[in-house]
């Protein structure tokens, strides 16, 4: 059995880990989208680079006889998420989406829900001034026209292409810890906060530092996953899903399954 996992983030590597040697002749394959210079590297194949788009996708599925594709992407990312429920479709290969759930608003929150990057930007004015940008380094020009804000900017490689005028960048990698959010947002005396609804325990505690300081939050909401597709929320409830699909690899019998110590 040959499975293929679009990966990227944490949990695409820990179901890697769990399903790396889980049973005799299993194939793995994560596929990483190379925007990270140096990534964590997951067990098993790995391969790099897009894939030239749905069509591609779906040719590559066929050609290495693919028999499961799990999209295992960052919940924004849109685009990928809609060409592999194309490819999945086109190369008849059952598809499975892994998505972390959303953060939920908790008693002190100062949330403002928006749609886009765009729409965060143009709040921006009426709630503060020094701005920490805690979406990564892509989508950045919409924060661009921001004339008069200053801007504190924190991914893993150096941001791209249009950025704010007054903008200063942390080079860092999560996971963070509520101390350090806490000393970051006292630092750099930051007056709001952007995120995206990514999810996660990685990225979390600034939500809570920001709620202890009683900073404004403007939280971009996640993008609706391609319909009909079946979701999972973490990275042991796609093996408990695949033990089901497929009993025959994974010694599903009398209603339990062998073959995995994760």
């Amino acid at each position: 059995m040959h499975i293929v996992i679009l990966g990227g983030t944490t949990e695409a590597r820990r179901l890697a880990e769990l399903l790396h040697g889980a049973t005799p002749g299993l194939r793995l394959t994560s596929s990483l989208a190379g925007r990270v210079a140096a990534p964590r590297l997951p067990p098993g194949e790995v391969r790099t680079g897009g894939f030239g788009g749905s069509e591609g996708l779906a040719a590559w599925l066929g050609a290495h006889r693919a028999d499961l594709l799990i999209d295992a992407t960052h919940p924004f990312a849109r685009k990928i998420s809609s060409n592999a429920a194309y490819a999945a479709a086109t190369a008849h290969v059952p598809l499975l989406a892994l998505r972390r759930p959303g953060w939920v608003r908790r008693p002190g929150d100062d949330w403002h829900p928006v749609d886009s990057l765009e729409a965060a930007a143009r709040l921006l004015p009426a709630l503060g001034s020094r701005v920490f940008l805690s979406t990564g380094r892509m989508g950045l020009a919409a924060f661009a026209p921001g004339a008069g804000l200053w801007h504190l900017v924190r991914s893993v490689d150096p941001p791209e292409g249009p950025v704010p005028e007054h903008l200063d960048v942390l080079l860092d990698r999560g996971p963070f810890t509520l101390e350090g959010e806490r000393e970051l947002l006292a630092r750099h005396r930051i007056d709001v906060v952007v995120t995206k609804d990514s999810g996660g325990a990685a990225t979390a505690p600034k939500l809570t530092a920001a709620r202890e300081a009683g900073l404004p939050v403007v939280v971009v909401r996640r993008p609706e996953p391609p319909p009909g597709v079946a979701a999972v929320p973490d990275p042991e409830a796609a093996v408990a899903w695949m033990r089901t699909r497929f009993p025959s690899v994974f010694g599903l019998a009398d209603g339990v399954a062998g073959g995995f110590a994760g």
